[in-house]
């Protein structure tokens, strides 16, 4: 008997101010492909919701961010071992740089030229991918 895969529906912010992006990073989880790795915020679109909405309603609740949700940068279909992510990354605006750490372990602000620094869940690293493009 095949085992049939969970499926999300994930959206993440690729938060731009003053030239520089936000990532964060995961505190330990469940799965050792994806503790404390690095990754764009954001989180599981609920049904009935539009990926704006849930990209908005996730950075208020898990950072007390307030951010402008602007043009999409790209889809991401990832499968990890233990579930299967549709992961969209919305480019996001704020007007401060300020916000609550209250469900990850540690951010930084970089200029897209470092993110590669960085060691990034799987499916974050193609839209770091994405996001090199745009650097001519």
């Amino acid at each position: 008997m095949v085992k049939k895969t969970t499926c999300y529906d994930v959206v993440a912010a690729v938060v731009v101010h003053e030239g520089k992006i936000l990532c964060m990073q995961r505190g330990e989880t469940k799965y050792d492909y994806t503790s404390h790795k690095w990754e764009f915020p954001g989180g599981k679109v609920e049904v009935g919701e539009s990926e704006q909405t849930a990209l908005h309603r996730e950075l208020l609740e898990e950072m007390d961010y307030d951010v402008q949700v602007d043009q999409r940068v790209c889809r991401v279909n990832h499968n990890y071992p233990d579930f299967e992510i549709t992961l969209t990354a919305y480019f996001c605006h704020a007007s401060t740089a300020h916000f609550n750490l209250k469900e990850h372990a540690d951010y930084r602000w970089l200029p897209i030229e470092r993110l590669d620094e960085l060691d990034w869940a799987a499916a974050d690293r193609r839209i770091v991918a994405e996001l090199k493009k745009l650097v001519v």
